[in-house]
């Protein structure tokens, strides 16, 4: 299903998701007003490495960001491959792959329509709705 997200329109793979498309639009358009920060929707994770990244991505808050090599550190990987992994999320910005970043801070990239460009826009939008201006890049906790 395509969704527009921020003046860009996102490709999610709905079978990914228990909730019916109307529910996944409807959180969506809330996020993008700026009155849901989660999406508390019943995402399938994929097997494997690209599963264990997802998972990791699903618990970044809203605002912040974590690195490549943080999310590698967790899942037992290389920041490649989490990069690979993050390419493959078939439920962008309900599992917010736009969270992840660089280690040097800069974006990295984005496999969702407009790139790098969605990316920023996502990341600009959280940081204003945090109310400081930045997006936090807190270190996990475990």
């Amino acid at each position: 299903m395509k969704v527009s997200v921020r003046s860009h329109t996102l490709e999610i793979d709905a079978t990914h998701v228990a909730e019916p498309a109307a529910e996944i639009r409807d959180r969506i358009h809330a996020y993008e007003r700026g009155d849901r920060r989660t999406f508390d929707l019943t995402v399938t994770m994929p097997d494997g490495l690209t599963g264990d990244v997802m998972a990791a991505m699903a618990e970044i808050p809203f605002g912040e960001t974590r690195t490549y090599g943080e999310i590698a550190s967790r899942v037992g990987s290389a920041p490649v491959a989490v990069g690979g992994a993050c390419g493959r999320n078939p439920v962008p910005i309900v599992v917010p792959c736009h969270r992840v970043v660089r280690s040097d801070g800069s974006l990295g990239g984005y496999s969702a329509a407009g790139g790098v460009a969605t990316k920023r826009r996502l990341l600009e939008f959280e940081s204003r709705q945090t109310g400081d201006g930045t997006v936090q890049t807190r270190l996990p906790t475990d």
